[in-house]
């Protein structure tokens, strides 16, 4: 007589956030799935949902709030995780029937909250999970978390009293990771942190064997090794401190993607240092010279904050001939949020909403020209693109090594129909907008 087996609790998830809370996500659910846990697509099948949530805006917050509201209206059984874990009784005070209450990374908890919520029936036979845990991206790219937390105390930000001071990963733990990662079919990992160019120094002293070799905790060493694994290693949130520079030749050497996602929130000194950041823009735009001359292909993505207290018209005009001058390739652009807990709120000469509006505007329009010029420079060349979905009548979309996903442009390809989702295939560049290419790819 066959044996019957029980039936797992289901459990679903909803992930807000930037990519390092999606890794949490991801972690948490490879730990329940690997205890017995089945995972559910909806709110229906669910026996337990988690919400995890983004505390870093108001916004954010507010988003995080209908979430969890959401869940509770669709199922009624919701344990909250996540950032907005640390506003335990804001969360209580608004949804009282929430089963639990955890903070940022703090795994053992959400899954202690769900054994008790959901207990799993005894089986043998149920503890199965895929090696390189469960994934909420598709197959062929993974982010890589490598620290939790950040040293520095900049004003507009509240993620040190979220997630704590910097604690680096051992070396040799994030390239078994990224080992697992690839051989489930990873092609290109994105290396994320709080501060990826701070990655090591709390464990600078502590080199760890991997391969017969000693690996140093160093964003330059584990870039180096990361490349040996991975066909593409994409680096993100990475501050400029000199040590940078030693990244650069191996962009050059294509063992790693020509791309640095840096942000630098401003250019104006004035503001760079009322937000708590060094102010050193001239010598930023020396080193961005200098990493192009070293790699001609380099791509440099950041984030700026418009309207930031006491940020005058000759600062913002500051900063937008900074980006005529500094040339990025990819921008993003936020009006400065109040965020509790934050001390620029404390800062005197707030600016008006409608000057935030009309400088976000301007901001946008310099960046996306620059864009536009930039895009427009590489019809006709042949590009390597990762193919991320192929359509049905033929055409598919991919990124080019100067394109992270979600947050940058996108490379649209005709006569793509046999291509596979994760091919990384060199492609002819053909048109081009503000923001994506047009192309075809090469037999």
């Amino acid at each position: 007589m066959a044996t019957k087996l029980p039936e797992s609790p289901r459990i679903g998830m909803v992930s807000l956030g930037c990519p390092k809370n999606l890794v949490d996500s991801e972690r948490i659910l490879t730990k329940l799935r690997s205890d017995g846990y089945a995972m559910s697509p909806d709110y229906q099948g669910a026996d337990v949902v988690l919400v995890n949530t983004c505390g870093f805006l108001d916004s954010a917050k507010e988003e995080s709030l209908e979430a969890i509201g959401e869940a509770i209206a669709e199922n009624g059984r919701v344990i909250v995780t996540g950032c907005m874990g640390k506003e335990a009784e804001v969360i209580r005070a608004r949804f009282p029937n929430v089963l639990a209450v955890t903070g940022a990374h703090q795994y053992e908890e959400v899954v202690g909250a769900v054994h008790e919520a959901a207990p799993m029936p005894p089986s043998p036979f149920v503890n199965l999970v895929p090696d390189a845990g469960l994934k909420l991206t598709p197959r062929h790219y993974s982010y890589l978390k490598i620290s939790e937390g950040c040293n520095h105390r900049c004003a507009f930000c509240i993620i040190p009293s979220l997630r704590g001071d910097l604690v680096s990963r051992r070396p040799d733990a994030i390239l078994r990771e990224a080992e697992k990662l690839v051989e489930a079919g990873t092609k290109e990992l994105l290396v994320i942190s709080q501060d990826t160019s701070a990655y090591g120094v709390d464990i600078r002293k502590e080199p760890r064997m991997w391969k017969g070799q000693e690996v140093v905790p160093h964003m330059t060493d584990l870039a180096r090794e990361l490349g040996k694994i991975a066909p593409w290693v994409r680096l993100h949130y990475v501050y400029p401190y000199p040590h940078v520079d030693q990244v650069i030749p191996l962009m050059a050497e294509g063992l790693i993607l020509p791309y640095l996602d840096i942000p630098f929130q401003h250019a104006s000194r004035n503001v760079l240092r009322a937000m708590r950041r060094p102010a050193n823009e001239a010598k930023v735009l020396e080193r961005l010279k200098g990493w192009r001359e070293i790699c001609p292909d380099i791509a440099i993505r950041s984030t700026f904050v418009v309207g930031f207290p006491g940020e005058t018209e000759e600062d913002f005009q500051y900063l937008l001939d900074w980006l005529d001058e500094a040339q990025l390739d990819r921008v993003g652009a936020f009006r400065f949020e109040p965020v509790e807990g934050a001390s620029a709120n404390a800062l005197p000469d707030p600016v008006p909403e409608e000057v935030k509006e009309e400088r976000y505007a301007r901001v946008m329009e310099k960046t996306a020209a620059i864009s536009a010029a930039k895009l427009q420079a590489k019809i006709g060349r042949t590009l390597e693109v990762i193919v991320d979905e192929v359509g049905e009548e033929g055409g598919a979309t991919g990124r080019s090594q100067a394109d992270a996903p979600e947050i940058d442009g996108e490379v649209f390809l005709r006569d793509a129909g046999h291509l596979a989702q994760g091919d990384i295939v060199r492609v002819e560049i053909e048109d081009a907008d503000e923001h994506d290419l047009y192309g075809v790819p090469l037999a």
